[in-house]
């Protein structure tokens, strides 16, 4: 750990994101980048449309058809708004001409300091090491369904051969794939849901969700399966854990910071027409039943279902890399900082053995752990409460106003300062339910099975 107060940065140019392979220098000496607005809606998508769009129906379920839908609408405008701030941040000082910070770390470390880049890299990290666990569960889960034997063993295997590619550049054709399949996989569940809509059976719907004495046994019950529901709906709009890492990718001229603004337009809109499609047509298809998982409640056409869980797994297999890569790369840079000379011996044959060795391991640790929790929408709501209010809405608001030199206690500065509260608290109520789920879960535990 370095740099700060023990965050572990790691310069993305130096990893080649983004670049050409062609010699080309660009404007700070790295290899010229070659991203645009649509390479990065790719990744943006890729990086969004995950384990999240699947447990919307059930999210949906919990709030009903008066707060769901507004909930889903205003976490929407909340990443996309925090989403531009950020963008601005990625250059330190002039959003257009200042100096580039290259990991999400950096830009906090240039604008905030001190205690803020350890936290910064705690719950950036961490985050990273969960949304791989949802990422695994789900995966796993997908390929199982379809009649894969040794499902976990397969996604171990998948996963440790894609994680050895190095950089964003190199990922830029599975982002590509991985967001046409996720296309393919939210399309169908919206299909089989409007289908099963119109032709029936459908589930009881209500104004106000699950009802008690219905469908919860308690009240207290229906306030944590409420408040487990906005961690779910939270994770399934993060990837602004990403957002400077893709941004600098980017070609300029036109800046960077206008060039992100409309990907993360294209990118949250695309995403959130089909989450509300998801969520909506999906809670219409079960009603206050609706599973944890979307597909897992279709059965027919079997081999439409099939198809659409083979899309989950190549997706979910490409969004592994694209949202691990900046974890990757700190350690790996970490490792050569610290050791150069130890680290220059390790290669053979043009092989980096350290990222074998260490890839391969993260991914088997991350396989176990996806085995012994399998508790798919709790795990969900634990990542997005970890996520949203420090990395989605905390930081940007922070290093934004340091960046304008917005003065305390103008109204711009309460308007940030009252958005991020909000977001604190809806983060800690998704947290505390959904380790409540999980201990709810574990009561009734059976090892190697997927549970909601």
């Amino acid at each position: 750990m370095r740099d700060g107060g023990g965050a572990m940065d790691v310069d993305m140019q130096a990893r080649g994101g983004g670049a050409s392979h062609g010699g080309e220098l660009d404007d700070d000496g790295k290899e010229k980048r070659t991203g645009t607005v649509w390479t990065a809606s790719a990744h943006i998508i890729t990086a969004v449309i995950g384990s999240g769009v699947l447990s919307l129906a059930w999210a949906m379920a919990q709030l009903g058809w008066v707060a769901g839908p507004v909930i889903l609408l205003l976490f929407a405008a909340i990443t996309y708004y925090t989403s531009c701030l950020l963008t601005d941040c990625y250059r330190f000082g002039d959003p257009v001409t200042g100096k580039r910070n290259y990991t999400y770390t950096e830009a906090v470390e240039s604008y905030l300091g001190g205690r803020y880049v350890w936290f910064c890299g705690f719950c950036q990290y961490a985050n990273m090491f969960g949304t791989g666990i949802g990422y695994t569960i789900t995966a796993s889960a997908s390929a199982a369904y379809v009649g894969v034997s040794l499902a976990p063993q397969l996604m171990t295997r998948a996963l440790v051969i894609f994680s050895q590619l190095s950089n964003f550049h190199e990922l830029w054709w599975l982002s590509v794939l991985a967001a046409a399949m996720s296309f393919c996989y939210s399309t169908i569940a919206v299909g089989l849901a409007l289908g099963q809509t119109i032709s029936g059976p459908t589930g009881k719907t209500t104004l106000y969700g699950t009802q008690v004495g219905v469908d919860v046994g308690s009240a207290e019950e229906k306030i944590w399966l409420t408040f487990q529901a906005l961690g779910n709906i939270a994770f399934a709009y993060s990837y602004t854990i990403v957002l400077i890492e893709i941004q600098d990718t980017l070609r300029s001229p036109p800046a960077e910071n206008k060039t992100m603004r409309q990907a993360s337009v294209l990118g949250v809109a695309t995403t959130t027409a089909f989450y509300m499609l998801c969520g909506c047509l999906g809670y219409s298809a079960f009603g206050n039943a609706a599973p944890g998982d979307i597909l897992s409640g279709f059965y027919e056409p079997y081999w439409l279902v099939d198809f659409a869980n083979v899309c989950i797994v190549i997706h979910l297999v490409g969004g592994f890399q694209v949202f691990l890569q900046p974890l990757f790369a700190a350690v790996e840079a970490d490792v050569a900082a610290r050791w150069p000379a130890c680290s220059a011996r390790e290669r053979r044959g043009g092989v980096d053995v350290f990222r074998l060795l260490w890839r391969t391991a993260f991914v088997a640790l991350i396989t176990l752990c996806a085995v012994l929790l399998p508790f798919f929408n709790s795990i969900l709501g634990i990542l997005g409460s970890i996520g949203f209010w420090p990395l989605t809405v905390f930081f940007p608001v922070e290093m934004y106003i340091r960046q304008q030199q917005i003065p305390r206690f103008s109204a711009t500065w309460l308007a940030l300062q009252a958005l991020s509260i909000f977001c604190f608290v809806i983060t800690v109520a998704a947290g505390a339910a959904s380790v409540q789920g999980v201990r709810d879960s574990l009561k009734t535990y059976v090892p190697f099975q997927t549970r909601s």
